[in-house]
Order: structure tokens, then sequence, then C-alpha cells
């Protein structure tokens, strides 16, 4: 067994839900979730910070939202993390500055993953830098983090993907593959 760090964050009405806060999160620890912090911030959201130990990332993960959705049938994924990631991010993942990732992103530009938002911040897929660091570079890259960071990505583009519309979601899949 491995063990995986991973956060969940859900969405769900919150009528009925939450009118206590603490018998939610005793619901959750007795369903399986007592490897998770609880974070209740905003009216209607839940996130889930856990180490869980498991076979492969996704048996994780997968066990997670299901115990999740098993206690909160209409909870719905709002995201899986960590995915989606800027140069401090992967700085801190790897263990070394900003800059020094700013100047490998630069350096090698051509090589580089490909980010999915540039802009004031440049966000890229966790999992295909760290593939990337792997390949090309020194950093030792721990194959856990490389699997949550996988799970975690197709997780949240299948959630986005089954946003499109019916009848464009085969036209729009056609453009970019």
């Amino acid at each position: 067994m491995k063990t995986y760090e991973f956060t969940l964050k859900f969405s769900f009405p919150d009528e009925g839900h939450v009118d206590d806060i603490d018998e939610l999160v005793e619901r959750l620890g007795e369903a399986g979730c007592d490897d998770a912090l609880v974070g209740i911030g905003k009216s209607g959201r839940l996130a889930l910070d856990f180490t869980r130990e498991a076979e492969s990332a996704f048996d994780a993960i997968s066990s997670a939202i299901a115990t999740v959705r098993k206690t909160i049938p209409d909870a719905r994924i709002v995201e899986a993390t960590p995915d989606l990631v800027g140069f401090t991010d992967v700085a801190e993942i790897i263990g070394c500055s900003r800059q020094n990732i700013r100047k490998i992103m630069l350096t090698d530009s051509a090589n580089f993953p490909v980010p999915i938002h540039e802009g004031k911040s440049t966000l890229w897929r966790l999992s295909n830098v760290l593939a990337w660091l792997r390949d090309n570079r020194p950093y030792p890259v721990a194959d856990e983090l490389m699997e949550v960071a996988s799970v975690n990505m197709q997780i949240n583009v299948a959630r986005e993907t089954g946003s499109l519309e019916p009848y464009n979601r085969a036209r729009i899949l056609a453009l970019v593959n």
C-alpha cells in the first residue's frame, strides 16, 4: 500500500445538509473519511484534504469521492487537487525557487509543457510539468505525486468535458484533438 495526498472540493445544495456542520463531519468520518481534514468555507462547499492509503492513486481518489457521494448523495466534485499549478506551486513541490522554475521554462520553452492558461498568472497541469522535469532535469519526483496529479487531471478534465453541450461535444473535441 502507498500513501496518497490529495484534496477534493465538492459543492452541494446547502438546504438540509449543513444545519449542523459537526454532524456532517461526524457522518463523513463514520463513512470512511476519517483520513481527511474537512474544510467548510463558502456555503454549499466542502473541501477534504486526504492522506489515504491504497494500491493506486485512482483507488484512493475514487474511493474518497464515492464515500463523500454516499454520505452526501447530491455532492458534486468541483475540483481535485493538486492539478493546476503556477511557477510558485511547482517550485514548492520540487523544492527550489520560483525563479529557478521560471528560468528552466524560459531556457527550454520549446520543450516545456504548454500552459493551459497564459496571462498575468500562467497555469500548467502538474502532471505534465512533473513528467517533463522527471525526464529532462535532475529533480526527484515521487511516484505517488505523479499518480495523484495524473488522476486529478483526468477527473477535472472529465468534469469539464461533461459541461459541453451534447450537440457540440464531438465537434469541439475534434477541433482540439
